[in-house]
């Protein structure tokens, strides 16, 4: 285990997983599906990806009372995680995300939120000295509150994309986005003088600082299963990474091995890889550069 301490403040949900041919267009009933359950939420599975790597981490969270919660956390419980922050609401239910994957490993998510909303800024620590992991599912209040109590690495996930203050963005060590986040935030995600990883799929990714490229990465060549959790897992091997002192480079092809790994199982949580396979899969491989 790691040195490295992340706080990661976030959503917890039961994923409720169908597996189809191809996606539905609107409109269209898509039959012949299979259905799985599997422990998600961006902040569960981006703390359960960083405790898998190597570091050590704390979840600050809210769940029902229900049946679903004691699901949603198991395997975070099971590998470490500390989840003494993971409160219960008695009013509102555990989080639960509905995605149907196709045969291609893409993916559509509708998320009823829960608990998940009900995170208020009196939740969490007084004091926030290890780094911090921060994503959009719980509300903006909160995350603000978060980042200005901060005193060490903040990484801010922008997902899923929605207006947020620029004294939050300015804060970011490290802004984290894929290419329709990027597009909705545009020139803001400069602004600061942080790191900024945009993910662009298949195609790797490319990191930003001050608006200028210092690195971009591909990813090993996979054969797509799934790729739910796979922005989750890279978000949290590029932050540990980067609190390693790797550099930029080194780490975002790390990061860009880890969520193209995660991408090859079904599920979010149960795809995540251990250090260990990470760096065996990579001794196996020769990464290509970008």
């Amino acid at each position: 285990m790691s040195d490295h301490a992340i706080t990661i403040i976030g959503s917890v949900n039961l994923d409720l997983v169908v597996r189809a041919k191809t996606l539905p267009t609107p409109g269209e009933t898509v039959i012949g599906a299979t259905l799985a359950r599997y422990p998600g939420g961006k902040g569960a599975n981006q703390a359960l990806a960083a405790q898998r790597l190597g570091a050590r981490t704390r979840l600050v969270a809210r769940v029902g009372n229900d049946a679903f919660a004691t699901e949603a956390l198991a395997l975070l419980t099971a590998e470490g995680v500390d989840v003494t922050r993971c409160d219960i609401d008695q009013a509102a239910p555990t989080g639960v995300a509905f995605i149907a994957v196709s045969d291609a490993g893409e993916n559509q998510i509708v998320v009823a939120s829960g608990a998940n909303m009900t995170l208020a800024p009196h939740h969490l620590p007084v004091a926030l000295a290890e780094a911090v992991i921060c994503q959009l599912e719980v509300p903006m209040a909160t995350i603000a509150h978060a980042v200005s109590v901060a005193q060490g690495f903040v990484c801010l996930n922008l997902a899923p994309a929605q207006a947020i203050a620029a004294e939050v963005l300015a804060r970011a060590d490290l802004i984290v986005v894929n290419e329709l986040e990027a597009a909705f935030y545009g020139d803001q995600l400069h602004q600061g003088g942080g790191l900024v990883a945009i993910t662009l799929g298949s195609r790797g990714a490319d990191l930003y600082r001050r608006g200028a490229l210092i690195a971009t990465a591909l990813p090993p060549t996979i054969t797509p299963v799934d790729t739910t959790g796979a922005g989750d897992a890279f978000t949290a091997a590029l932050t540990l990474a980067i609190i390693e002192g790797q550099g930029s480079q080194a780490a975002l092809d790390f990061a860009c091995c880890v969520g193209a790994l995660t991408a090859t199982k079904p599920g979010a949580q149960s795809a995540l890889p251990h250090r260990v396979e990470v760096e065996a899969f990579r001794a196996k491989l020769t990464l290509p550069k970008g």
